[in-house]
């Protein structure tokens, strides 16, 4: 009897001491709480899941052509009037990058989001395409 319960304390005393080592977690910093990314890219729980993306150029000849009619920034984001050759206007909206009113940029078609809401501009978009760059003709 006093052999069987020392196997079975021998046995209890090495499941618990396996089940002690717990996966090792960080607590996030100050600014990790707050919603920012201790990495660029770095996805935190309730953050911005775009902080540190950069505008992506676009290669000539695989998007639509249009001419920059008004841009502003805000949120990290770049929005952008394009009006294509018939004048027909399309909001885009990419991340933040340098371009002006009048400039000559080529963009990928992407599916539109309809009445889209910008909290950062307190502005409703009828339609707008959310891109990852364009690219300016010099």
């Amino acid at each position: 009897m006093k052999k069987t319960a020392l196997v079975v304390l021998s046995i209890a005393a090495l499941a618990l001491a396996g089940c002690k080592d717990k996966p090792k977690t960080e607590a996030p910093s100050a600014g990790q709480q707050q919603g920012q990314a201790a990495q660029p890219g770095a996805a935190v729980p309730g953050g911005d899941p775009h902080a540190g993306m950069k505008a992506q150029e676009i290669p000539a000849g695989v998007g639509k052509k249009a001419t920059v009619t008004q841009t502003m920034n805000s949120g990290g984001y770049t929005y952008v009037e394009a009006a294509d050759e018939k004048g027909a206007k399309t909001w885009l909206a990419l991340p933040e990058t340098k371009v002006a009113k009048g400039d000559k940029i080529e963009y990928p078609e992407t599916p539109a989001l309809a009445n889209f809401h910008s909290k950062t501009l307190n502005k409703t978009f009828e339609k707008i395409l959310f891109i990852p760059g364009i690219r300016i003709e010099k």
